[in-house]
């Protein structure tokens, strides 16, 4: 049987998961690890299991919410040039699920494929994007998968393809421990028009999001119809501060860090958010980004 110390050219222990999260806050990981290629995090992920030592797994660290206590068990990042390749054949695009999604717009778009310039401006990765099915108002990263290989909590991997996928708001049917990779297929367009998209998006999140400040992107999922900013803003809460957390000034479903925030001042103002909206207008706001 392996032990979790084999692995000591990529193991911290007690590692500070804020250095890896967007909200930069958030306990240590008991154990820590960034294997360098599939191979090496099939095993691990093997290690793990037979020494019946929990696992989590994270590419971006954009949306999530780690306690301040930390995690108990192994942490594994994705990260890393054997994870992050993009290849474009025509209109299929692969891409390692540790590929920034900003790299992955910014190559489709070079190549004058449509689908994906909707998505500018959203940090992650493409395997934390597609465990989410992260989008906006012109569409989900979803819509374009044919294909999905992933990694079991067993350490097996196998290929999903699109009749096994299924994606709705904010939600995907992978429910595997990690992503390794996924295809896409897109459609040729022309370069300028394409280009020109990317750029009005990017413009019209830039005005209206809090992107110079460290958070976890949106908070709450939009009820049906509505705009879970709009409520919180409606319910008087914007600009609210607990500790070093804000609900943002710029966009009500944003809570911001300002550099000395803990994840209990951040819990504090969801817990505030949900139970005020809930009383004022009777609608339960349901979390977007995981909890850890």
């Amino acid at each position: 049987m392996s032990s979790i110390e084999d692995f000591k050219e990529i193991l911290k222990h007690s590692e500070p998961l804020s250095k890896y999260s967007y909200f930069k806050i958030g306990g240590p990981a008991q154990f820590f690890l960034e294997p360098r290629n599939v191979d090496e995090l099939q095993a691990v992920v093997q290690c793990c299991v037979e020494n019946e030592i929990p696992v989590r797994v994270f590419g971006g660290g954009s949306n999530i919410l780690i306690k301040d206590a930390g995690v108990q068990g192994a942490v594994i990042r994705i990260n890393g040039d054997a994870f992050a390749t993009v290849q474009i054949d025509g209109t299929s695009v692969t891409a390692g699920a540790g590929t920034l999604l900003s790299n992955l717009v910014s190559q489709t778009v070079k190549s004058a494929l449509a689908g994906l310039e909707g998505l500018v401006g959203i940090p992650g990765t493409v395997g934390g994007a597609l465990h989410g099915n992260t989008g906006g108002q012109n569409g989900d990263i979803g819509q374009y998968a044919t294909s999905v290989t992933v990694l079991t909590a067993r350490a097996e991997i196998f290929v999903r393809t699109a009749d096994e996928l299924s994606f709705s708001y904010r939600e995907s049917s992978i429910n595997e421990l990690a992503i390794l990779e996924a295809t896409f297929e897109l459609k040729q367009d022309d370069s300028e028009e394409v280009t020109n998209r990317m750029k009005k998006n990017w413009i019209m999140k830039k005005a209206s999001q809090p992107l110079t400040h460290q958070s976890a992107g949106c908070i709450f999922k939009n009820p049906r119809g509505m705009h879970a900013g709009a409520l919180i803003e409606q319910a008087g809460l914007k600009g609210t501060r607990i500790g070093g957390a804000e609900i943002s000034d710029r966009h009500a479903n944003y809570i911001v860090n300002d550099e000395n925030a803990t994840t209990e001042n951040v819990l504090d103002l969801i817990n505030l958010a949900q139970n005020t909206v809930s009383e004022k207008f009777g609608v339960e706001l349901e979390l977007e980004i995981e909890l850890w």
